[in-house]
């Protein structure tokens, strides 16, 4: 069980715990199913390959969705999103690993801005995200 943070426990810099996600065949293709990206590059490895890819890649929806989940097990389930914007860089493809960090930018009247980095095992950084969140206080 997630409990909720506090904005009276953070401080400016404050580093959040790293989180490795093993990117596999399934989480690339269930997420683009799941979120309705009939895409084939992200479900068809053949077709990936044939446009200069190794393999399929993760789509846009299931990264946000994994960084949203970051924050959220840091956060705790009460906490509310105000603003989550992400830049993709690298692509995720089986057989990595994308490890998230963070660090708190800014802490004020209960709201959180906190900067994340996925990073990819093989190619470097593949997301980039801000957050702001409004905290239980």
């Amino acid at each position: 069980m997630t409990t909720n943070l506090a904005t009276a426990e953070l401080r400016v810099g404050a580093l959040l715990p790293v989180s490795e996600i093993p990117v596999t065949t399934s989480l690339v293709t269930c997420g683009a199913l799941a979120t309705r990206d009939f895409e084939k590059v992200h479900h068809d490895k053949v077709f990936a390959q044939a446009s200069g890819m190794p393999d399929v890649y993760m789509n846009i929806l299931t990264t946000q969705g994994l960084t949203e989940a970051y924050l959220r097990d840091w956060c705790g389930p009460d906490a509310v999103f105000r603003k989550l914007s992400i830049r993709l860089g690298a692509p995720n493809i089986p057989g990595t690993t994308m490890t998230f960090s963070g660090t708190v930018k800014s802490c004020a009247d209960g709201t959180v801005e906190v900067e994340v980095r996925g990073e990819n095992s093989q190619w470097g950084t593949h997301v980039t995200a801000l957050a702001t969140i409004a905290l239980v206080v």
